[in-house]
């Protein structure tokens, strides 16, 4: 393979990987407007939408029956699940799944929240596709670099993991826990897609001064909003429990009936803008163009993701604000994984060099 080639397929590799990334993103986005619409259980079946590839637009075009007998299946499919579960020692697990009320219920039939679930499954297809072609493409670099085959390679991996969650959290009626437990392997999929074209990017070192304080900052922020994470998807469950037994009415009278979690959630969201705004000056201060003006658009997305929560909690929780809150703090997520991979290659000085500033 020639360095020409090599060249090639490495930019040609990079895009797509750009590309696939943005569409993990997007899907993120659809499927928060789909929770935040309460479209969950638009298709009650899957991967097919009420037994048909394009769903249905009306109700006369569905069995009389049509609630009961995607019901018997869900039970059906659950019990599996439960004996799974029992096998694996998770008896707990697979007696809530067994008794939960909720499974038992079947939405009617709404046009709305139907099609809204369909155009979510259809851009995960479309993500699906693009993350074959990434890995596809991830091959011609095997003989130069073949972590980056692997890494595309467990992408897809996940990304076939992550469709086998999405039927689970049908055939459960979207339990709070399972829609949280199918959110956590998109963040993995994009810390996944990121390093991939990190590797594939080899970018060239630039003579600037040690970065080790804004690495150890960064690394606390990266962890402290993991953990805000986990604390918001407590909150989460919560509004979705709320919402699912206020019928997504009266939205003014949600944040009442939350939890300490909700308090501690706002409380740790002042941390997280502290520290940010440490990362911004430590970068500054160490002249460190790229990373200052990474730091610089990520306490942007800091504050506007605090901003956002601040409209959830006291203009009774729009429902086109909760998708953007989601797809906010995964984002942020994401920027703070880059910057990581940018102050690695910050740390890895050749030996005969001498550091100098900017």
């Amino acid at each position: 393979m020639t360095p020409t080639s090599i060249n090639t397929y490495k930019h040609s590799f990079g895009k797509l990987a750009v590309v696939t990334i943005t569409a993990v993103y997007l899907l993120i986005l659809v499927g928060g407007i789909v929770r935040s619409t309460g479209s969950g259980m638009g298709c009650p079946d899957w991967p097919k939408c009420f037994g048909n590839y394009v769903p249905p637009t009306d109700a006369d075009q569905l069995p009389d029956n049509y609630q009961q007998l995607y019901t018997e299946k869900r039970l059906a499919k659950n019990e599996r699940l439960a004996s799974m579960l029992d096998r694996l020692g998770m008896t707990t697990t697979a007696h809530a799944l067994r008794t939960e009320e909720a499974i038992k219920q079947e939405s009617e039939f709404n046009v709305v929240t139907t099609w809204i679930e369909y155009i979510n499954r259809l851009v995960g297809v479309a993500i699906g596709l693009l993350i074959i072609a990434t890995f596809v493409r991830s091959l011609y670099l095997w003989k130069w670099r073949k972590s980056i085959a692997l890494l595309s390679g467990f992408a897809l991996v996940l990304v076939i993991f992550q469709g086998w969650l999405g039927a689970l959290v049908v055939t459960t009626h979207l339990l709070p826990w399972m829609v949280t437990i199918h959110m956590l392997p998109a963040l993995l999929l994009v810390a996944v897609l990121m390093l991939a074209r990190h590797k594939a990017d080899e970018p060239v070192v630039a003579p600037f001064r040690a970065v080790r304080l804004s690495r150890a900052v960064l690394w606390a922020a990266l962890l402290l909003t993991l953990i805000q994470v986990v604390i918001g998807t407590q909150v989460r469950e919560s509004i979705d429990t709320i919402a699912l037994a206020m019928q997504y009415e009266l939205r003014e009278t949600w944040v009442e009936q939350l939890d300490v979690s909700f308090y501690i959630h706002r409380s740790f969201s002042w941390l997280l803008l502290g520290v940010h705004v440490v990362l911004v000056f430590l970068t500054t201060r160490e002249k460190h163009r790229e990373l200052s003006r990474w730091a610089i658009v990520l306490l942007a997305a800091v504050i506007t993701e605090g901003l956002v929560g601040v409209l959830l909690a006291y203009a009774g929780f729009p429902a086109f604000l909760q998708p953007v809150h989601l797809v906010l703090g995964t984002l942020i997520v994401g920027l703070q994984y880059y910057m990581v991979l940018l102050v690695g290659n910050a740390s890895r000085q050749p030996k005969n060099y001498t550091l100098q500033a900017c």
